[in-house]
């Protein structure tokens, strides 16, 4: 084991890296050698036990699936050998459950990162492990106490995302039953036109329900890191044309009009996520622009990237508020004053959120009158 400094006990420290998995070794090797780390690899657990052993490690980065000896079990022979209590153990694994984690707090774990590992992540979490494990006999209760509630705050976490997938999943299922309802409904020829029009009222608004429960699935994935557009080919003039069709019942209701200017008929995006982003554009228009007026949708190819437009005729948006329009918690009112959200949604974070996990960006504009929502993503390979 090597001796760190006083001024700074962690860049001399030794990190034994317990992974059957060579690309993730090899990424914990380069990230931690450079912070200056001495790092000890080993493919397995038996592997790691015995390099335990001899190299004497100040923390371990362990992997919980692994064939023969799992991470659990390694861990567990690791606090039984001599200074085994005193080291740092931090368990990596795909697995982001409830189960999971206490079984890891169980085996003895320090700490419980999720894959994919961020480097600057990794970097921080090996530092304070390292540090609240050197820390003196005098603070070992009040660390105690910190990582218990570390700890319940993680479990917290682990148990709200495994709520909201079952919500997400007990809602979709009943709004799906209502919409197929509502469309067998609406093939009734004998049906009485202003039932007809209740029936597409009715599907507007599970078609809404439905977009909320989707952005609040991605809004959870992009706090993790785990919104990956799944980028293709796509035909903008047949995705905006269903989209006006979709929100045509919206803007008769409004008095407004859909129009459309397309000087290019490609886009390069995630169809899903580019669709759902440009619904909630127009329709966040159409909530906004005055009656008798026109929402236009306008594309254009240009250098580096296509950019797509959304304009109303409404009060538009001051210049000092237009990023915080963006802001999860906050919505603009008809006056142009920011007040806290309530209860429409998140669609404006969603397509913040959509465009910047394809490397693209969005932006306001004035449009003399009205709001220009813009965003430009780049071309495809």
């Amino acid at each position: 084991m090597t001796t760190p400094s006083a001024e700074d006990p962690t860049p001399t420290a030794t990190i034994l890296v317990v992974d059957d998995n060579e690309a993730n070794r090899l990424l914990a090797e380069h990230t931690l050698k450079d912070e200056g780390y001495r790092v000890v690899l080993a493919r397995g657990g038996a592997e790691g036990v015995a390099a335990f052993e001899k190299e004497r490690p100040d923390c371990v980065l362990l992997d919980i699936r692994m064939p023969e000896v799992d991470g659990f079990t390694v861990c567990e022979r690791i606090r039984a050998l001599p200074r085994g209590s005193e080291t740092a153990v931090l368990f990596l694994t795909a697995l982001r459950d409830v189960d999971t984690f206490d079984r890891a707090l169980r085996a003895g774990g320090d700490d419980f990162l999720t894959k994919p590992v961020r480097p600057i992540e990794l970097v921080v979490r090996v530092q304070s492990a390292l540090k609240l494990r050197r820390m003196n006999v005098e603070l070992r209760e009040h660390y105690e106490l910190i990582r218990r509630q570390r700890d319940d705050l993680f479990r917290l976490q682990l148990q709200k995302e495994r709520l909201t997938a079952f919500v997400v999943h007990d809602l979709k299922n009943p709004l799906n039953s209502l919409d197929l309802r509502a469309q067998l409904l609406l093939r009734d020829e004998g049906l009485h036109e202003k039932a007809r029009d209740s029936v597409m009222k009715m599907r507007s608004v599970v078609r809404k329900l439905t977009q909320m429960i989707h952005n609040l699935l991605d809004l959870s994935k992009a706090a993790e890191g785990q919104l990956a557009p799944r980028r293709s080919d796509i035909d903008l003039q047949g995705l905006v044309d269903e989209v006006i069709a979709e929100l045509d019942v919206d803007a008769q209701l409004q008095e407004v009009k859909l129009r459309r200017t397309l000087e290019t008929d490609r886009i390069y995006a995630d169809e899903d996520l580019f669709r759902r982003t440009l619904t909630n554009l127009v329709e966040n228009a159409i909530r906004y622009a005055p009656p008798e007026t026109s929402v236009t949708i306008a594309a254009a190819r240009l250098v580096g990237g296509t950019e797509l437009r959304v304009a109303d005729a409404g009060t538009g948006i001051p210049p000092e508020m237009r990023e915080n329009v963006f802001d999860p918690f906050m919505q603009l009112e008809s006056g142009g004053r920011l007040v806290e959200r309530s209860g429409y949604g998140l669609g404006l974070t969603f397509c913040k959120l959509a465009i910047e996990a394809h490397g693209g960006r969005i932006w306001i504009e004035d449009g003399a009158p009205g709001a220009v929502f813009c965003l430009r993503l780049p071309h495809g390979a």
